[in-house]
């Protein structure tokens, strides 16, 4: 299974119990903390693709944010080849950062509506100090052929692309300068249902020529199932459940799991779909829940889940879930 290929592999990436809590202040409210990281823990080998996968507000695009340092973990770990982030000086980080990329949401606002294309992927390279000018030019019609843009259009400005097109070129600034690993924040959900499977492809193409590893966070279940190797599934800030995504898809075991996957639309009216269903929205981030997390929300729940959370446990080598209910 691509679970065990991968994970005979070192490992790229560690994160160890990271938090992070924003301090807010609105119109006649005291200063706030929202706890958006609640203290997640996972490994990504060299050469594989994690989901990270929740509905909105469960702190997907912040646990992005926070492993690459554009925001500052309250606490925690983060390593990258064994390196710990979180103690790096900013000169150490700056020169690690080429090695660790992201592809945004949207394709449109991450591009400087100012320069043109062949501007915005010199950036990178001026950045880490490349300077030979004729190699950087070739460099950049490399990455435009391979993402599939034509280098004649790289003197055209954001404003006079696609959304597909856009991605695209935000893909080549990611790749720029080799990464070993990509975080790619819902890089298709802002694309049309018809150009997804082509980024997803061109992502799929790009892992296996230059050796990427992704931490790819999406709410799409269908997209997560066929792309990524394992899959972590987020709830307020936690992880509740994580492992091979054919394990987890097949035999979900946590509650919101299931739910989830219950939620998928399906073209056959003969497949059966689970009866379980969540109801309410996800509580407040400023004020944690004692107990489960999901304890609000969850169909199966019982009065020792408001009192003590739950924490991840293997089931198997493949699979690991923090619920109490579950073997």
């Amino acid at each position: 299974m691509k679970y065990y290929k991968n994970m005979s592999k070192p490992v790229l990436l560690k994160v160890n119990n990271l938090k992070k809590n924003f301090h807010v202040r609105s119109l006649n409210i005291d200063k706030q903390t929202v706890y958006a990281l609640n203290g997640i823990s996972f490994l990504l080998h060299e050469g594989e693709t994690l989901g990270l996968v929740g509905e909105s507000g469960c702190g997907k695009s912040t646990a992005a944010r926070t492993i690459l340092r554009l925001v500052e973990p309250t606490s925690g770990e983060i390593f990258y080849k064994n390196k710990n982030l979180v103690n790096m000086k900013n000169g150490e980080l700056r020169s690690l950062r080429r090695e660790m990329q992201i592809i945004f949401q949207d394709p449109l606002a991450s591009l400087n509506p100012r320069k043109n294309v062949r501007k915005i992927l010199e950036e990178p390279f001026a950045i880490h100090g490349f300077t030979k000018s004729i190699e950087i030019k070739e460099r950049i019609s490399w990455l435009l052929e391979r993402v599939g843009v034509s280098p004649d259009q790289a003197e055209k400005y954001p404003h006079e692309f696609s959304g597909g097109q856009l991605q695209r070129i935000g893909i080549a600034r990611a790749i720029s300068l080799n990464p070993g690993l990509i975080i790619a924040d819902e890089p298709v959900s802002a694309l049309d249902v018809s150009i997804r499977a082509q980024i997803i492809n061109l992502l799929s193409d790009l892992k296996e020529s230059m050796g990427i590893s992704y931490l790819f966070i999406s709410h799409d279940m269908t997209i997560v199932r066929h792309f990524c190797d394992r899959v972590a599934v987020m709830y307020l800030g936690k992880i509740v459940e994580i492992g091979d995504s054919n394990v987890l898809y097949k035999n979900p075991l946590h509650p919101y799991t299931e739910a989830l996957l219950a939620a998928i639309p399906s073209i056959n009216p003969e497949i059966k779909k689970t009866s379980i269903k969540i109801k309410g929205d996800l509580p407040s981030t400023m004020e944690m829940p004692s107990g489960c997390a999901f304890y609000s929300r969850c169909p199966i729940r019982e009065k020792r889940c408001q009192q003590t959370e739950p924490q991840l446990k293997e089931i198997n080598s493949e699979h690991k879930v923090a619920c109490f209910l579950r073997n």
